[in-house]
């Protein structure tokens, strides 16, 4: 009885140092949006603190485009399921391993979801400017197509391989692709969340 306290109260200090880790680090993030913000030596206590944490994930090739960085996305991830993992220990006392695969399988996906749906943004509002001809708008437009190109490409090598399409028959694919991909994907994860989350171990 004493050793079940004992973790109770572990796993609930736990689950509160990873919740207050991800506010550090969402901080930090925000403050590297601001110019000269990042690097003031009043923010070096929270750079020491979080940096090692979040440059971890920005090294992974897999969260970055382009000149975007998604990186932060996936360490946030990672606390959250690390934080939800412990509270649950803190009131139930256990989590099966099915509970942990689900979570997992959440945060993943929640990385992923997020990026399908950058990027179906991106390709609709792209796509509304070049049909409205909004040429006024070039340098929103050209960051726009940076970030683009290299999904839209690849979504169009995939479905038309070697045949040459045009630049709105391309933008038009990638953006349903994309939205497909996402409803889809939440639909398929949902359902993958629940029978992992009924397994009886």
């Amino acid at each position: 009885m004493e050793a079940q306290m004992a973790i109770n109260i572990i796993a609930r200090f736990l689950s509160i140092v990873t919740t207050l880790y991800s506010l550090l680090c969402i901080v930090r993030v925000f403050l590297t949006w601001i110019p000269n913000q990042g690097t003031r030596s009043r923010n070096n206590w929270l750079a020491r603190i979080t940096d090692p944490y979040l440059d971890f994930f920005s090294r992974l090739s897999l969260f970055r485009a382009e000149r975007l960085d998604f990186s932060p996305i996936a360490a946030l991830a990672v606390l959250s399921v690390a934080s939800i993992t412990f509270a649950t220990i803190a009131t139930t006392g256990f989590v099966t391993l099915g509970f942990i695969l689900s979570l997992l399988l959440q945060a993943a996906w929640s990385v992923v979801a997020f990026l399908l749906s950058f990027y179906a943004v991106c390709a609709v509002v792209r796509l509304i400017g070049y049909t409205a001809r909004l040429g006024r708008l070039k340098p929103l437009w050209d960051i726009l197509d940076v970030a683009l190109n290299r999904v839209l490409y690849r979504i169009n090598h995939f479905i038309y391989r070697r045949k040459a399409v045009t630049y709105l028959q391309g933008l038009v694919t990638g953006a349903v692709v994309l939205v497909v991909l996402r409803v889809a994907g939440g639909l398929l994860i949902k359902l993958l969340s629940s029978l992992l989350v009924s397994l009886p171990f």
